[in-house]
């Protein structure tokens, strides 16, 4: 049987799905994604927090400033402008902690701990997360809580440490259960799923995942359940149970599609075509890589091309085709070369040897 996989060691986390932006996030909240948090928070997303003015009820001088800070700020992060956006959070939040504004406090230390995660600097972005969580503990907030400990549990798993990430989402867990927050308790669930997966526990994943699914279902959060399909298919896949695999990544990319989500209908994809090529059945590992490469186009996204050519070549090598399998690996190394993606390309040429030397 052909293993294939399009990330590495060094992308084990996006493998997982929690990539930074994969997972659900509360900003206001991974699976940004991303999804570094949770995704659904009230059903509102990242984005659309970032457009959404506190309501502390008095309005003075510089609380309207600090929320002008804070909306410029995600003027600059929606156009990339990560560093800017830096300045004007960091800016608002002083005059937040100058004013004693706790809710616009917390708020900011979320998209700080967002951000800094975004820039890779988890030291701060972890230190941002537990003041947040600090100021819902103050508030009595049990529902900030709760997202704050996913955020940070998250977080944890991302920088691989997964026995803190575990004991943060168990106090989610129990927090989540003793208010009855169900929602929040299906998000807990298939957060501490990633932990097991990420432990090697993917049996134990999968009970998780499942569980998670069903209250998912009942409160009817369709971004979140594609989001937990999609976990449960890497599960089933790492557990060598790929017809079960299929069927996972087939409702995630249904649900996906009924929301637009592009993020977790790629990722269905890249999971239906592993799995049925880990099968051995090429025509539906084929198809999926058809409609991976159109959605792709239509995005207008190279990586996610680069990704198709990997595995169509991998789908070639894996059926005995060398000569399809050797033009899909030059191609792919083509456009690494103009990604400017050294490491892949490296892995490609790799890859592009092996075949070489078979053909040989």
């Amino acid at each position: 049987m052909v293993s294939v996989y399009f990330f590495r060691k060094r992308s084990l986390i996006s493998l997982s799905a929690i990539a930074l932006l994969q997972v659900p996030l509360m900003l206001a909240s991974t699976e940004a994604r991303a999804q570094l948090f949770p995704r659904e928070f009230g059903s509102i997303g990242l984005e659309q927090q970032l457009d959404i003015p506190l309501n502390n009820g008095s309005r003075g001088g510089p609380r309207e400033q600090a929320d002008l800070l804070l909306r410029l700020g995600g003027g600059s992060y929606r156009k990339g402008y990560w560093e800017k956006a830096l300045d004007y959070w960091l800016e608002a939040l002083d005059i937040y902690r100058e004013v004693g504004d706790l809710q616009g406090l917390g708020l900011t230390y979320d998209y700080l701990g967002h951000l800094y995660a975004k820039l890779e600097d988890y030291e701060k972005a972890a230190d941002m997360l537990r003041r947040r969580l600090g100021v819902a503990r103050y508030l009595k907030d049990f529902q900030g809580q709760i997202y704050g400990l996913n955020n940070l549990g998250t977080l944890l798993l991302q920088t691989s440490n997964t026995q803190a990430a575990a004991e943060t989402l168990v106090e989610a867990l129990a927090i989540a259960r003793s208010v009855n927050n169900k929602e929040a308790e299906g998000l807990t669930l298939s957060n501490l799923g990633l932990v097991e997966f990420e432990r090697g526990n993917y049996f134990d994943a999968i009970k998780q995942y499942e569980a998670a699914i069903v209250l998912r279902r009942r409160f009817d959060e369709p971004l979140g359940e594609a989001n937990t399909r999609n976990n449960l298919g890497d599960a089933y896949r790492a557990a060598n149970l790929l017809e079960d695999a299929a069927i996972a990544y087939g409702l995630a990319l249904q649900l996906a599609r009924t929301t637009s989500d592009i993020p977790n209908q790629f990722r269905a994809f890249r999971g239906l075509a592993n799995s049925y090529i880990e099968i051995g059945n090429y025509p539906p590992a084929l198809k999926a890589l058809e409609q991976h490469i159109a959605l792709a186009r239509e995005e207008k996204d190279l990586f996610q091309e680069l990704i198709w050519l990997r595995l169509s070549a991998q789908l070639y090598m894996a059926a005995g085709d060398l000569a399809n399998a050797k033009n899909f690996y030059e191609q792919a190394i083509n456009l690494a070369r103009v990604l400017e993606d050294t490491g892949e390309e490296a892995l490609l040429r790799n890859d592009l040897a092996q075949i070489l030397y078979q053909g040989n």
